[in-house]
């Protein structure tokens, strides 16, 4: 087997996972819907972007690697006309990040249909083998794709049948649209581990990973699709069915901490406010004598304002941040190494020479930026750096459809948390704890996952899931690799 090429990370937090979107809107045009609605979620997912569209009982797909605005353009739109359409933004968690693996994924085993998904199966080894051997052949490499070839050999009809069938045979977390010619089904595992809401846009229905989709189109949010829901969009409207009882609702606690953007509503708080209050508790739990609070922009904006605003230390923008760095893959070279590569984040000395600071982010994962940024501080004139960290020590990866590095790349693996604070250069680093987050979010412990701080697998698998490239370890190289 040819050996698949695989990313070298570029990046020191948790990999944002997927982002889904659908709507059905006869006499809309849903393709410029399901582009503004990824535009919104672009930060679930900036490997790839792809919309399925369907007319006239035609099912038409593009996806291409990149950022929304790169994959489409006014031409391409005008091409994806329909009464409905889904849309996906992807990071990969399983299977890499190669066109195959794209999405919407299209299938026709038997039923045609169009599929996006957010979250990472924990039987997909499994699901893979049976199905090759019923003689089914596969373009890629993502679980995605196996969950659309078990719904488009499904004997049951409708659509909906299908997926009340399939949903039971699968393990991990899924929250998925899928296509067909005549609907848009939504459908979320029975955990509800990756968030998945429903809206309205005028008097038709869309979903999406998260509500800010529904604010960028004029959609309002109606609710979130509950744990083990189906919803059925189509001409006669909106149909909902219960398909597997939720025994134990397992949201993914980091969606609070960081994935979801800062104006997303989640289990009816937005997340703006709840970051906030996590910046106050982290000052209430690990207070500091220091003259100034700065923040890791842009995910540590809100805790930052919060431990500001709670300990009464004067804020300011030590570090700027280049928003304009996409991924590069070009080394800096020996010359530009030596100097200190600055691409993302820079320094002001005017602003931190000779004061004890203050940094406030939403974790630490490997600690090779946040190493940087200390080092960087210290360089501009810092008198001492104190890092507080809004979420506790991340120890364990995830199974569920985030890219969280393995144990041994954590910075927190097998350290404590002063050993962390010697390997980062801080004068002092204190967490969050589990406590103080849950005290923020508002919402009890048990209906969370909260596995990558605590080791405690909610969904039953011991926390042994697929690695990323599982089924690349399996699977034969198709031709189009």
């Amino acid at each position: 087997m040819i050996p698949t090429e695989r990313p070298v990370p570029d990046r020191e937090g948790p990999r944002d996972e997927c982002g889904v979107f659908g709507v059905y809107a006869p006499r809309h045009d849903v393709a410029r819907l399901a582009y503004f609605g990824l535009y919104a979620l672009q930060h679930r997912g900036q490997e790839s972007a792809g919309i399925a569209t369907c007319e006239g009982g035609h099912i038409t797909t593009l996806r291409e690697t990149g950022l929304v605005s790169q994959v489409f353009d006014e031409e391409k739109l005008r091409a994806l006309e329909g009464d409905m359409a889904i849309g996906h933004v992807r990071y990969s968690t399983t299977g890499g990040g190669s066109w195959e693996n794209t999405q919407p994924v299209w299938r026709d085993d038997g039923r045609e249909l169009a599929l996006a998904h957010n979250g990472n199966l924990t039987n997909a080894v499994e699901l893979y083998n049976e199905l090759r051997e019923r003689g089914l052949s596969f373009r890629g490499t993502s679980d995605s794709e196996i969950i659309a070839a078990l719904l488009s050999v499904e004997e049951a009809r409708p659509i909906e049948n299908a997926v009340e069938a399939v949903m039971p045979r699968l393990e991990g977390a899924y929250s998925t649209v899928v296509m067909t010619k005549r609907a848009v089904v939504a459908f979320r595992d029975p955990h509800g581990v990756r968030p998945l809401s429903l809206g309205r846009i005028g008097d038709r229905y869309c979903v999406a990973s998260e509500s800010c989709a529904f604010d960028i189109i004029g959609g309002e949010l109606l609710r979130e699709v509950a744990p083990g829901e189906l919803i059925s969009l189509t001409e006669g409207g909106i149909e909902t069915r219960q398909v597997v009882a939720s025994d134990r609702p397992a949201h993914c606690v980091f969606e609070h901490i960081y994935f979801s953007r800062p104006d997303t509503r989640l289990e009816g708080r937005v997340l703006q406010q709840v970051r906030g209050r996590m910046g106050e508790i982290l000052w209430r739990e690990s207070p500091v004598d220091a003259d100034l609070v700065i923040t890791v922009p842009d995910s540590g904006n809100p805790a930052a304002n919060g431990f500001a605003r709670a300990s009464g230390i004067p804020q300011d923008d030590g570090l700027i941040k280049n928003r304009y760095v996409a991924r590069t893959f070009i080394q800096p070279g020996q010359e530009l190494r030596k100097h200190g590569l600055r691409m993302k984040f820079n320094p002001l000395p005017e602003i931190v020479a000779g004061k004890r600071v203050v940094v406030v982010d939403d974790s630490i994962v490997r600690g090779n930026t946040t190493r940087q940024i200390v080092g960087m501080l210290k360089d501009a004139g810092a008198k001492q750096v104190h890092l507080r960290i809004s979420s506790p020590p991340i120890r364990h990866p995830c199974h569920y459809g985030i890219d969280m590095s393995t144990r041994e790349e954590m910075v927190a693996h097998g350290r404590t948390v002063e050993q962390i604070a010697d390997e980062l250069g801080a004068d002092s680093l204190a967490y969050l704890s589990m406590e103080g987050v849950y005290e923020a979010i508002g919402t009890p412990a048990q209906h969370h996952c909260d596995a990558c701080f605590t080791g405690n697998y909610p969904l039953g698998d011991g926390g042994e899931g697929n690695g990323k490239f599982a089924l690349e370890d399996i699977a034969p190289v198709s031709a189009g690799h």
